[in-house]
């Protein structure tokens, strides 16, 4: 009787997890972005995380294009980046550190994408080998010093590989391979544009909201 228990609070616990595992996100608050309703947006230099010295400016270089479909009108970056460095700020993390009302200040933006690159690069698993990125993203009121919005998001190489075919030898035979494709390549670029596009892209569950520039804008002002 103990053993059977014992089974069926196994069996509910599992069936619990699986229906976690497809539970809806809790949809983000966006009442402070609304208040807010940001035009322009300053983005600065990631702060990388990772030990790939190309991460920053490899994201950094892909973050306008989303931002700009979503409906913003988007800060040069490299101009962003030089007013920095002019100013003394030469790193991320000191960038990061400079007070919102004066980077409007500087900048004229409304709100301010701050980002930190937590894994860039290829790791080789033995049986697999992969490209992965993955970034947070914070959006700050300068007005204010508000947090509007926050995400998260993640791409890989191995989303779309195959391990199924060829036995154990040849799943070592295709890591080998990509792994060395990976490096030769850098398709560590490549996959920075999927995680950017996957951050900031508005329309999505959670994202940011469409901007003024957006076709979708007015929509969006109704539908509130």
């Amino acid at each position: 009787m103990t053993s059977n228990i014992g089974l069926r609070t196994l069996l509910v616990l599992a069936a619990l997890g699986l229906l976690g595992g497809c539970a809806t996100p809790t949809p983000y608050d966006y009442t402070a972005f609304e208040r807010s309703n940001p035009a322009s947006i300053l983005v600065l230099p990631p702060v990388n995380r990772s030990p790939d010295i190309k991460a920053s400016y490899s994201v950094l270089s892909q973050v306008t294009y989303p931002l700009a479909e979503a409906g913003y009108y988007v800060l040069p970056v490299a101009v962003v980046d030089e007013t920095f460095k002019q100013n003394g700020l030469m790193n991320a993390d000191e960038m990061h550190m400079a007070p919102p009302a004066k980077l409007r200040e500087i900048f004229g933006a409304d709100a301010a994408l701050y980002i930190e690159i937590t894994s860039y690069g290829s790791s080789y698993k033995v049986l697999t080998s992969e490209v992965a990125v993955e970034a947070h993203g914070k959006l700050i009121d300068l007005r204010s010093g508000q947090l509007l919005w926050e995400g998260r998001a993640l791409a890989s190489s191995a989303e779309n590989q195959n391990q199924s075919s060829g036995g154990l030898v040849g799943m070592l035979i295709t890591a080998a391979v990509n792994q060395i494709v990976n490096t030769l390549s850098d398709r560590g670029h490549e996959i920075a544009g999927i995680t950017s596009r996957r951050l900031l892209s508005a329309g999505i569950p959670n994202g940011i909201l469409s901007g003024p520039r957006s076709p979708h804008y007015q929509s969006r002002l109704a539908g509130r």
